[in-house]
């Protein structure tokens, strides 16, 4: 089990967002578990910095902007010879900026376990590549909830201030959350407490009024936007970016620690994945279709390096079969990391993509490349002959195992004949050590991974073991010259599985439940579809609401007031999906309630059809916004 996490990430965008939240939580918030914004580890100072980086970011930006406006206003030739060095000046700042902020987003090792550093050289696992949080600044939603609560509901907006600092709250500590399952769970709640604010404050006929900001996770660019679905894809976001952070920290060498990292990379997978098929037009680059596809095959091929770490604890050491497989599995993984490397060097991607991911991804697929061929060898090498009874299983895999067959003897030959199988063994392990200084070479580009002593201590291991494995079998009488070894063919055993994140499994209650979609407690219903129900028994009005359609019903209630007695009150309509809605207790509401079977959440849109003395018609109705939603 992953050990009790003492330590956070915090995702704050402002300094003052510690300060805001633990006047929260001292006003008797209780908002606590799964955020930790005070937390002093490296990885949070990490946060912190970047922060600091993306708010410096956000201001040199707008002094460009101000700059260029004044360039392209002014016909003063000194006013704009002044302007274009200031230009030149915050493009300078910039540029250093975007260069620290890159460097922060290629600190792997913070990310990683300890323990995998003070392994042996031959159990050490590579370091992973995890995500930065996205940054988001503070949101004050008092003022604009109130007022649309009094507009829209006819309700008294301060009644109801109670819910909206709770909300807020929750927003406030999600911002800072916990690296361990805590920390999901709080993003969750506050992704699922989204649906409910979408489905009763933002229609898509009125805007609320409200910005919400968020910086790109490796640019540090800020970008807002109006539109909910720009905040739940934010949070999505992190969500991902959280579980790389948490498969990074596991520790490898175990296996508990790769099941859990194997998990958390496919949860990262799936979030990414979610985000690229259900949010369009991002207003940043990390949202972006093509960004999120190379994250989707980032944390694939992290799977499958898991996967073929798992496969190094699991098999036999001296099983030819066994050798094969761990050959065909590090095939796959160089194959995979392949893909990504492509990914990563397109067009739309590779500007953004920090150099040192897209350096570290080609190490990997070099490095891996040199294992299979090392693996090979050692199957050919250091395993005994097949017997009799062996060789048909042996013949089986081994015409399988590589891209094409190997020039020279028949299989069966080859498989019992030491001398062959020293010879082939040999050519893999000369392609085994080409691809190793390959590596070595293209980590050697990068001045960020040169600073990485836990990866170059890999490289040159696997490197000197191949070379000692190829003076072991190198003998002085070989007059032949050693051939090229075919490459062999990718295969896995665990095919990753791109895990979508399961809403349902964090419970909320509906924060704004009091509002029950402008019903109040007490009201008596008198018209259900323009139909007179106000003799109709308690059983009857029930089987009417029930008997509608997803189209939704229009109601008319009345209000008892005081000891006025009976008054004629608004009349009011309710989206209600059938059997369900306001009939249910609005207390253990769960996301499904708000969604339909694609998982759309409701809207309730309210406008004034006529005006009457003493009572007004309202119109609701109801419309259905898709898991597509588009963030512009």
């Amino acid at each position: 089990m992953m050990p009790p996490e003492e330590e956070s990430l915090d995702g704050g965008g402002d300094r003052d967002g510690g300060l805001v939240l633990l006047q929260g939580l001292k006003s008797g918030s209780t908002r606590k578990q799964g955020c930790d914004p005070f937390a002093q580890t490296q990885r949070s100072k990490l946060q912190h910095r970047r922060a600091r980086i993306n708010q410096q970011i956000n201001k040199e930006m707008r002094m460009r902007a101000g700059a260029e406006n004044l360039f392209r206003a002014t016909s003063n030739n000194k006013v704009k010879e002044t302007v274009a060095l200031e230009l030149s000046y915050v493009n300078s700042n910039l540029q250093l900026l975007k260069e620290e902020l890159e460097e922060l987003n290629s600190s792997m090792d913070v990310y990683q376990n300890d323990r995998l550093l003070s392994s042996s050289s031959e159990s050490i696992s590579v370091p992973m590549i995890p995500l930065g949080l996205k940054e988001t600044k503070e949101l004050d939603l008092l003022a604009p909830l109130k007022d649309f609560i009094s507009e829209h509901y006819g309700e008294e907006g301060i009644l109801f201030e109670k819910e909206i600092k709770e909300f807020m709250e929750l927003r406030q500590a999600m911002r800072t959350p916990s690296r361990n399952e805590a920390g999901l769970e709080l993003l969750m709640e506050y992704y699922n407490q989204l649906y409910f604010l979408d489905s009763r404050f933002f229609p898509p006929t009125k805007s609320l009024g409200v910005f919400f900001h968020w910086y790109d996770s490796l640019t540090g660019v800020p970008s807002h936007q109006r539109a909910l679905a720009f905040e739940k894809g934010s949070v999505l976001f992190n969500i991902g970016a959280l579980h790389t952070q948490i498969g990074a920290r596991q520790d490898r060498a175990s296996l508990p620690g790769l099941n859990q990292a194997i998990d958390a990379f496919q949860k990262a997978a799936g979030a990414f994945n979610y985000l690229k098929e259900n949010f369009s037009n991002a207003p940043s680059l990390d949202m972006s279709a093509a960004s999120l596809n190379m994250l989707v095959r980032l944390m694939v091929a992290q799977v499958q390096e898991c996967v073929f770490e798992k496969m190094t604890l699991l098999r036999a050491q001296h099983d030819f079969l066994a050798r094969l497989q761990l050959a065909q599995e590090a095939a796959r993984v160089e194959d995979v990391y392949s893909l990504v490397h492509q990914t990563m060097t397109q067009a739309h991607v590779k500007d953004y993509v920090p150099f040192s991911w897209t350096t570290m991804v080609h190490v990997k697929s070099e490095h891996f490349k040199a294992l299979s061929h090392y693996f090979a060898a050692i199957a050919l090498c250091d395993c005994p002959v097949a017997s009799d009874a062996e060789l048909p299983e042996q013949e089986k895999a081994f015409i399988q195992f590589h891209v094409t067959m190997p020039e020279g003897p028949s299989l069966r030959v080859l498989l019992q004949d030491p001398e062959e199988r020293r010879k082939l063994g040999k050519a893999h392990l000369k392609k085994a050590i080409m691809k190793h200084e390959e590596a070595m070479r293209i980590h050697g580009l990068c001045k960020i991974l040169r600073k990485m002593d836990i990866l170059q201590e890999v490289l040159s291991f696997a490197h000197k073991r191949s070379l000692s494995k190829y003076s072991e079998i190198d003998h002085e009488e070989d007059f032949f010259e050693t051939g090229d070894a075919p490459d062999v063919h990718p295969k896995t055993h665990q095919k990753p599985e791109i895990k979508s994140p399961s809403f349902s499994q964090v419970k909320v209650t509906d924060i704004f439940h009091r509002l029950e979609a402008g019903l109040k407690e007490g009201d008596y219903i008198i018209l259900v579809n323009g139909k007179d129900c106000r003799w109709s028994k308690h059983a009857e009005v029930v089987q009417l609401l029930k008997s509608t359609g997803e189209e939704g019903v229009e109601i008319g209630v009345i209000t008892l007031q005081g000891s006025e007695g009976p008054k004629a009150a608004d009349k009011k309509a309710a989206a209600m999906s059938s059997g369900s809605g306001m009939l249910k207790s609005n207390k253990e509401n769960s996301r499904k309630s708000l969604m339909n079977s694609k998982g759309a959440s409701t809207l309730l849109v309210w406008s004034k059809k006529s005006k009457r003395s003493k009572k007004s018609t309202y119109g609701v109705p109801f419309t259905a916004v898709g898991d597509n939603e588009a963030m512009y």
